[in-house]
């Protein structure tokens, strides 16, 4: 870093994505993209937008947030759309936390909520996970404390009950919840905390195109919640990017949203892949936590998890290894096409020889 960088956040350690390499025939299985292309309306839509590209972007994203309230049935003014869900966090972080509101989190989860905690300087309260990766929800009652809780969990794919979360919402109603439905799309009817909305207001409940709706590279997610929530969520987003959305990821996710047969069908091809992989993964004699999203959490029979991460590598199929306490022996596989995982396979069969 330079002589100038702010002493403040010297120790900053940035999040660290999925590697984004470039090579022929890559299988890339690292980042949990979906790997099907968008609705074809999406590009129609794209087209149209152009013309308006002159103009500034509308600044309340009227469209594309009804065409999200039409499909998550709720008020339009229940939502607020972000560039990528990671912005929808760094807007309630910052709303609902600071230097005495700590943000309480588990030890595994999504590793940019103690980023966000460092760059805002926001004090962090990590709860550990059980031996078996489930969140003990129990240890959330009464913290006095904002809350995140990624549900499905990444990387450990699995989906606690809606039930579950209402209780930590109920047992702390001074204090804010959020609910990260990253993978939601994934783990089936009712699992979504989105119907808990116009009951709680202190449930903030975060959502991606990134996934479920193959937009990652359109940066596009939105958050529920009552409108009291969203105004002052509204408030950080006018204070430093108020023209958070082009014009054109406006248009791309309202027509991702509208096509919902589309999208049904590109979930429910993941998910019978996902089903496949697994079996197949455990008749190679891994461990396969049971997944509500659309990658696999994957303990390697015969060989080190990090082996056999620089191998598939080395072969042009990446996936994901963390080499943090608890679970660096342990792989997070993405689900791909069938062709995608056949050569997956190929390669993983060739390295376990």
């Amino acid at each position: 870093m330079s002589r100038y960088f702010t002493p403040t956040l010297a120790a900053l350690e940035p999040y660290t994505p999925g590697e984004q390499r470039k090579m022929p025939d890559l299988v890339k299985l690292n980042a949990n993209e979906n790997p099907y292309p968008p609705s074809p309306a999406v590009a129609d839509a794209v087209a149209g937008a152009v013309a308006g590209l002159r103009l500034y972007c509308d600044l309340t994203e009227a469209d594309l947030c009804a065409a999200i309230a039409q499909q998550v049935g709720l008020p339009a003014d229940h939502i607020l759309c972000g560039n990528g869900s990671d912005e929808n966090l760094l807007l309630a972080i910052r709303a609902f936390c600071d230097e005495n509101t700590p943000l309480a989190f588990a030890d595994i989860t999504y590793s940019f909520y103690p980023v966000l905690c460092q760059l805002m300087g926001v004090p962090a309260h990590i709860l550990p996970v059980r031996e078996d990766f489930t969140l003990d929800l129990t240890a959330y009652y009464g913290l006095g404390q904002t809350i995140v809780i990624a549900n499905p969990n990444a990387p450990t794919s699995l989906l606690a009950p809606v039930a579950a979360i209402e209780e930590v919402i109920r047992r702390n109603p001074d204090h804010i919840v959020i609910v990260d439905e990253a993978y939601v799309d994934f783990a089936g009817e009712g699992a979504s905390c989105l119907p808990l909305v116009p009951k709680y207001d202190n449930l903030v409940v975060v959502r991606t195109f990134s996934k479920s709706r193959s937009l990652a590279g359109a940066r596009l997610g939105f958050c529920a919640a009552q409108p009291a929530l969203i105004a002052d969520m509204n408030r950080i987003k006018f204070s430093y990017s108020p023209y958070n959305i082009s014009s054109l990821n406006q248009a791309a996710g309202a027509a991702a949203m509208r096509d919902d047969a589309y999208f049904r069908a590109t979930v429910e091809k993941i998910c019978r892949t996902r089903q496949n992989t697994a079996e197949e993964l455990r008749r190679r004699g891994f461990t396969v936590l049971d997944s509500a999203t659309n990658f696999l959490f994957v303990k390697p029979a015969g060989k080190p998890a990090k082996e056999i991460f620089e191998a598939l590598r080395e072969r042009g199929v990446l996936i994901r290894y963390f080499s943090a306490p608890r679970i660096d022996s342990w792989l997070r596989i993405t689900i791909g096409t069938p062709e995608q995982m056949a050569r997956f396979f190929t390669e993983l069969d060739d390295i376990l020889r």
